[in-house]
């Protein structure tokens, strides 16, 4: 069972790209960014009382380890509630011109990929 027992420590996130991003985020804050479109679908089933678009802010940042990632803390533009959602950065994108965006993109790119490579290896796995 050595491919299991490497398996356990496989890493998502890459720490020194993440501490990089996180502190380059937290001196951009607040954010504008754009809600994907199945997160907005998501919002709007879990949420009655806010007003949720496509349009929203990002106006905290925090990191919930390698398994949840970078989460932004979002409002949305056109609603005063003070319910508050936390989503992770993989689901929003980013106004091109922001100096941040190449770094976030990368980002995005990196994680969804050994996100996507690690479920297709747990998949492989529960068959053997």
């Amino acid at each position: 069972m050595p491919y299991l027992e490497s398996a356990e420590f496989h890493m998502i996130d890459n720490p020194a790209q993440v501490e990089r991003l996180l502190q380059r985020l937290q001196n951009a804050l607040p954010l504008p960014a754009f809600a994907s479109p199945a997160l907005v679908g998501s919002l709007r089933e879990r949420s009655s009382t806010t007003n949720i678009t496509t349009r929203c802010e990002v106006t905290a940042i925090s990191y919930a380890g390698d398994e949840g990632g970078i989460m932004c803390h979002l409002t949305f533009h056109e609603d005063a509630s003070t319910e508050g959602f936390v989503v992770s950065i993989t689901h929003l994108a980013f106004d091109p011109r922001l100096p941040v965006v190449r770094e976030v993109s990368a980002y995005q790119k990196h994680r969804i990929k050994r996100i996507r490579k690690s479920h297709a290896l747990d998949l492989a796995t529960q068959y053997q």
